[in-house]
């Protein structure tokens, strides 16, 4: 006979993880006690040592299938004597806090029977859930994860919960959220007279039929929704919304509409069923009835399908997909609380759908798409955050507060970084003020002190200002060193590594304006050993809206004549080309970003966007998912591209099909890649930054470095774009 003390770690609270160790003690005959902790959960354990040794390969083995174990430590400890049962003891919350919260977690197949049975208690209730799925850090507010530490104090449990909540061997035992129709939250679809509330749904459903937009109360936040066929709906969503062309993301009643309307195969299948139920780019079908407004002059679809027990309930009464995008105004956050729903949607819903329980933090849908090297997150927010990186060493107390576009901070202790969920552009004033509530919130769950803080070295970014005013040890770390630095993080990398970090624009060291980079990195040390050659972008920022302006930059630092139809009036550019041959408000850049929209202007394809990446989506469709042969360019120091300028505009101008032309641009920048990786001589090159959001450059790129020699890493559970950023600042700082 012996007694040990298992402390368990990772995601293992509101997972059911306490009644299976109970259950299984039980089996072999143990007895003991289980408990909650602010680190993990603790198994004191006693009984033979065979039975022991059982128990403690199989409570990894056969954990719950949503729990995520990082870590067990074993150590014997004295034995108890005349102990004759094993109990579930009531959590402690008095160590320090390292439990990882668990993920919003999409409706399980027995929540989602009870719905949908006439005779089951719990028939068309919205809020059923169970240790298997459910809110969890949209609603929690304090570590240990308790009912009284949630949203979900402020409703008592009527009897028939109550018993479910405290009998280990039930689903629903200790599920934070446990609630019925009788105590739980409860629905409200305002500006409508409704005789039933059982008529909600079918009520809401009429209300998308007849064209009408609906403000619906989800899991981390209010959505929009309308009819996605109906033209004249989605426009008007636009139109209210502010926003007036990027794609909408769509939600299906289920996975067989899915198939009728996109292209999916297993994998992308898998990932819309899984327990993140994030939104999953696919490609749709021709001719698919949708309005042509809900994702325009884009091969590509957002999908999801329902997951949570309300949407489900609402999206079984239509028998078409909806528009189901964040309840907000363009740039600004989405919206969370009943009142400021009506103070801020109420000149874009005609109705509401509202619930009484209260949300904790905003959480948009999270974005990915299925690759052949895995999953490619675009936004990393409900169903992933705030999962963490997990390290092979301690890490500093560092709180990151990551750069100015698709912000998510960061903070690390002991072996471990965990980001936020997204925040988004801090571009308005409401965005900031969602960062500046986000960087309390975080820390305040972990009960977290930072020793340091780490930035971006641009000092107009609101949240370097933020870092600057905190009065701690700062670190500035440079963007593009960032992207490669959270990729390191990821797999653990320290020794030497290429990294290729590709986007818009941000700061470099020496002053100008980076985005073209090939970085030696180390540790959290990094070299620029190449770049792309530089060139002016005309108006500065407003080049990031005007494509034309870095077409003209292009064409000026190439000795070519601005003779493409731009747009532009006379008068402005007579003013546009002073400022070139003056060098004012035109600072140069090694931006491929930038240098990616100068050629879609080129070809005619945009001068001026309305969303981030609009013109480099465009140009990358209309390759046809094609990589041709290279177009020349040379290497002397930097990346020179105006041999492949002057032939793209002599392919233009011959007439040579848009698509040989893109397919062979995209080619080009692959063997730019490859032809530095040789040079440098590395065996290890990182792939990083927006431009690789471009599945050409991310896929091609990759494979083509490989059939070179190389070895790709690429990001695995964190965004390639800026929302990595934060990440990258904590590996750089811990080393410093």
């Amino acid at each position: 006979m012996k007694r040990i003390r298992i402390t368990i770690r990772g995601a293992v609270q509101g997972v059911g993880f306490r009644p299976f160790v109970y259950r299984l003690a039980k089996e072999l005959a143990l007895t003991g006690s289980v408990a909650n902790t602010a680190r993990g959960v603790i198994v004191d354990i006693q009984g033979p040592s065979e039975a022991l040794d059982t128990f403690a390969s199989r409570v990894v083995e056969e954990a719950p299938p949503v729990s995520g174990i990082t870590t067990t430590v074993t150590r014997e400890i004295p034995i108890i004597r005349n102990e004759s049962d094993f109990i579930i003891q009531f959590s402690d919350d008095s160590e320090e806090k390292t439990v990882t919260i668990l993920p919003d977690l999409a409706t399980c197949p027995d929540c989602l029977r009870e719905i949908f049975d006439p005779e089951d208690r719990r028939a068309e209730y919205a809020f059923t859930n169970c240790t298997n799925c459910g809110p969890r850090f949209s609603i929690i507010n304090h570590i240990p994860y308790d009912r009284p530490n949630t949203e979900m104090r402020h409703f008592d449990m009527c009897p028939d919960c109550s018993q479910e909540y405290h009998e280990p061997v039930n689903r629903r035992f200790h599920a934070q959220p446990n609630a019925c129709p009788v105590c739980g939250p409860h629905l409200s679809l305002e500006n409508v007279s409704l005789t039933q509330l059982e008529q909600v749904f079918q009520c809401a459903a009429q209300l998308l039929r007849e064209g009408q937009i609906l403000a619906l109360k989800g899991l981390g936040g209010y959505q929009l929704l309308c009819d996605a066929r109906n033209e004249d709906a989605v426009r008007s969503l636009r139109e209210r919304k502010g926003r007036e062309e990027k794609p909408f993301a769509l939600m299906f009643p289920g996975l067989t509409m899915v198939r009728r309307f996109c292209q999916v195969n297993g994998e992308e299948e898998t990932l819309l069923l899984s327990f993140a139920a994030p939104i999953v780019l696919v490609k749709k079908t021709d001719d698919n009835g949708l309005a042509p407004s809900v994702a325009p002059d884009n091969p590509y679809l957002g999908v999801m399908v329902p997951y949570t027990p309300l949407h489900h309930l609402l999206m079984a009464q239509l028998d078409f997909p909806v528009v189901c995008t964040s309840g907000n105004f363009h740039d600004e956050p989405i919206t969370t609380s009943n009142e400021e729903a009506h103070a801020k949607l109420d000149l874009i819903a005609d109705v509401f759908l509202s619930h009484n329980r209260p949300i904790a933090r905003h959480l948009d849908d999270s974005v990915v798409r299925y690759t052949p090297r895995g999953i490619q997150y675009f936004r990393r927010a409900r169903g992933y955050a705030p999962f963490p990186l997990h390290h092979n060493r301690d890490m500093p107390n560092i709180l990151a507060v990551g750069a100015h576009f698709k912000n998510p901070i960061a903070i690390s202790f002991e072996k471990q970084t965990i980001l936020s969920q997204h925040i988004g552009d801090l571009s308005t004033p409401e965005a900031h003020r969602a960062f500046e509530r986000v960087v309390v919130d975080l820390p305040h769950l972990y009960d977290f002190e930072p020793d340091l803080v780490a930035c971006d070295l641009h000092p107009d970014f609101l949240s370097s200002q933020y870092a600057e005013s905190l009065n701690l040890p700062i670190i500035k770390v440079q963007h593009h060193h960032a992207h490669i630095a959270a990729v390191m993080a990821e797999h653990g990398i320290e020794e030497p590594i290429l990294g290729i970090s590709w986007d818009g624009t941000g700061l470099g060291t020496d002053q100008t304006v980076w985005g073209g980079e090939f970085l030696w990195c180390e540790q959290g040390r990094f070299e620029r050993v190449a770049h792309v050659g530089t060139f002016p972008l005309v108006g500065g920022d407003a080049a990031t809206q005007e494509p034309r302006r870095s077409a003209l930059g292009l064409l000026y630092q190439s000795g070519l004549e601005t003779d493409f139809p731009h747009g532009f009036t006379p008068e402005e550019l007579v003013v546009v080309q002073q400022a070139l041959v003056k060098g004012i408000n035109a600072p140069l850049t090694s931006s491929v970003g930038r240098l990616v929209d100068g050629v879609a202007a080129l070809l005619g394809l945009r001068q001026i966007t309305n969303f981030e990446g609009q013109s480099a989506m465009t140009l990358e469709f209309a390759a046809r998912g094609k990589l041709k042969q290279a177009y020349p360019f040379e290497l002397n120091g930097d990346l020179n591209w105006r041999p492949m300028l002057r032939a793209i505009i002599n392919d233009r101008d011959r007439g040579v099909a848009l698509s040989e032309i893109a397919a062979r641009f995209h080619g080009t920048l692959v063997e730019m890649m490859v032809a530095v990786a040789k040079i440098v001589g590395c065996d290890q090159v990182v792939l990083s930054g927006g431009c690789f959001q471009n599945r050409l450059l991310y896929e091609g790129g990759a494979a083509r470095l490989e059939q070179a020699g190389f070895t790709v890493l690429l990001p695995r559970k964190l965004p390639v774009n800026d929302g990595g950023i934060s990440a990258g600042q904590v590996w750089v700082a811990s080393f410093q």
